[in-house]
């Protein structure tokens, strides 16, 4: 006995087929739709962190270029530094990078500088406290004596010449202190350190010893003050 084929359930499976191609390709336009869509969000996520970065950068570039004091140049450096980490390349950050790393080599060089300066001078105030202290004041003492009590001219002059090299000059201004009185002081007619240590060789004698002496930057004295033993 022969089966009758049923007209129908063949349509219904090529339906069926059609149907699940159908959804197949939904599927698939989906998720290329959904994957186009993630790329665009991150690519515009990755664009709006990138702006973000370059206006922190600028900002604060900026506000190292137009400082007017009120940071100190540790903040500056390390706000420099901050940025170049960073890694943003953006020519116009770059030239912001560069005035500002000019501005920082200036303000640090003018820094060394003071440093230097201070140094020099601490150490200046540092001699003239010991020499009133009468450290080396005994050593300028010493030299006058030694002109003074010499045994010959010869021998004068060579201590004349070695206590010149303590001076800057030999027409360094000499005050001779005769007396004073409160703030009130009065002084013998002045006279160079070149008069002055030639009076001593004459008279073989150094009635006065040193009350105060004032240095110049290289630490060479540049006006001396006496008064009597």
């Amino acid at each position: 006995m022969m089966r009758k084929s049923n007209p129908f359930r063949t349509g219904t499976t090529g339906n069926f087929r059609l149907f699940l191609i159908m959804m197949l390709v939904v599927s698939l336009g989906a998720g290329f739709s959904s994957c186009t869509s993630q790329k665009k969000a991150a690519k515009k996520k990755a664009a709006q962190e990138l702006a973000e970065k370059k206006a922190k950068a600028k900002s604060d570039l900026l506000a190292i270029i137009n400082d007017d004091g009120r940071m100190t140049l540790e903040e500056k450096e390390f706000k420099l530094a901050a940025v170049k980490r960073m890694g943003i390349d953006d020519n116009e950050i770059n030239d912001l990078i560069g005035q500002a790393e000019e501005i920082l080599a200036r303000e640090r060089a003018a820094l060394e500088r003071k440093k230097e300066e201070e140094r020099l001078q601490r150490e200046k105030e540092a001699k003239e406290r010991e020499l009133r202290e009468g450290g080396q004041y005994r050593q300028i003492n010493n030299s006058l004596d030694a002109i003074a009590g010499a045994g010959d001219v010869a021998s004068a002059n060579m201590k004349i010449r070695e206590a010149l090299a303590a001076f800057a000059n030999e027409d360094v201004p000499v005050l001779i202190l005769i007396s004073r009185e409160g703030e009130i002081r009065d002084y013998d007619r002045p006279t160079t350190i070149r008069k002055y240590l030639e009076f001593i060789k004459d008279q073989k004698k150094s009635p006065n010893k040193v009350l105060n002496a004032v240095f110049d930057s290289n630490g060479k004295i540049k006006e001396l003050e006496l008064i009597k033993k």
